[in-house]
């Protein structure tokens, strides 16, 4: 992965360079990890204007949760761990020449942009932006292969849950033991806070596990995800405890169910991202739905779990080949309770088969 870490550091060298800037500092983890391989707590990345260096605040840990920095980068460990790495980074500059130094606004508090300015005060900082963001965007294969083995190893950690009695069981009993899974499986930890919600809990987007019991009738509605080598997959999925289904819960997940393949049909290279959006609500909408719909219904995944592109009906850009996002609409009636279904999927062209699903657990209203 050496020469692919170094590819992508002289893509954003020459992006700066274009912008009038001859060095850049990364400070956001996951950017660091993205350009450098791996990203020691506290780690800054520098690139140029002579040779790139990764300043730690202590001795990278090898292969791990952080990523394994790259063997070519240079390696400066700061000779005191409460040392700010931003503001020797920024004195490392200036030594080497730089007269401007395009930095990471949106992950730098002003107390931290000062320190750097008071530092080398000749340095002029400009806004690097979200450039990095914006290059992690579309992914490489073996990017993906990361992504493809961390849908695996969720769907297996679901998928040997739905095995067991759930009956009187906790959410967040639950939620444990699928996160423990999801590590025994391989995964280096879950890639957010696994959620399970029962009865009037379920089919909410952010519910925290509670000590609720799982009850016999209730909608169980799941969503969880693991991270393989820093890459993080999310899937959603709904179940009903116990005995068949009612009428209403049928009805329910019909719907949903029906607006999430229309936004996942809707994934072609050239899609407008507000489009894809308009595909997943128009049917919950129409069915009077709309207003307790989460503002966005899919985004991108990769080193975070939340990245560009945003699925929503503000968003402004289209959809490329080879960017991996969510689709994940859900409804919830109060008191009652909802249905959520998500996928973590690859946008491909028609001609090499459409949307690649990574998650692979049965979207058939189970009951259990």
């Amino acid at each position: 992965m050496s020469e692919v870490h170094a590819v992508r550091r002289g893509l954003l060298r020459d992006r700066c360079a274009a912008a009038g800037s001859a060095a850049a500092l990364v400070s956001r983890p996951a950017n660091v990890r993205y350009l450098a391989g791996g990203a020691p707590p506290g780690a800054v990345l520098l690139l140029g204007p002579g040779e790139d260096v990764l300043l730690c605040p202590r001795a990278p840990a090898g292969e791990g949760a952080h990523g394994r920095p790259d063997e070519a980068l240079r390696i400066d460990l700061l000779p005191a761990p409460d040392e700010d790495p931003v503001v020797a980074a920024a004195g490392l500059a200036a030594e080497s020449g730089a007269e401007s130094l395009a930095v990471e606004e949106h992950d730098l508090t002003v107390a931290r942009h000062r320190a750097m300015g008071k530092s080398a005060p000749r340095l002029a900082l400009a806004d690097l932006g979200f450039t990095v963001e914006q290059q992690r965007i579309v992914k490489d294969e073996e990017e993906i292969g990361c992504l493809r083995i961390a849908a695996e190893i969720t769907d297996q950690a679901l998928g040997e849950l739905l095995e067991s009695i759930l009956v009187g069981r906790t959410e967040r009993h639950l939620a444990l033991e699928l996160e423990r899974r999801l590590v025994d499986h391989g995964a280096d930890g879950p890639a957010f806070v696994t959620s399970v919600a029962t009865g009037p809990n379920s089919g909410q987007g952010r519910h925290r596990p509670s000590d609720r019991r799982v009850e016999e009738g209730d909608f169980l509605s799941v969503r969880l995800g693991a991270s393989y080598h820093g890459y993080r997959c999310e899937i959603g999925r709904t179940f009903v405890i116990g005995t068949a289904p009612a009428e209403w819960q049928i009805e329910l997940y019909d719907l949903v169910f029906a607006a999430q393949r229309a936004g996942r049909e809707a994934l072609a290279p050239g899609a407008a991202y507000r489009d894809v959006d308009r595909a997943v609500r128009h049917p919950l909408e129409s069915a009077g739905h709309g207003e307790g719909l989460q503002p966005v219904t899919g985004h991108g995944v990769g080193l975070e779990i939340e990245e560009d592109p945003q699925l929503a009906p503000t968003a402004m850009g289209k959809l490329d080949a080879c960017v991996p996002v969510t689709v994940g609409p859900g409804v919830h009636l109060p008191g009652r309770g909802g249905v959520r279904i998500d996928d973590t999927l690859v946008v491909r062209p028609e001609a090499d088969g459409g949307p690649e699903l990574l998650t692979m657990t049965t979207k058939e209203l189970l009951a259990l």
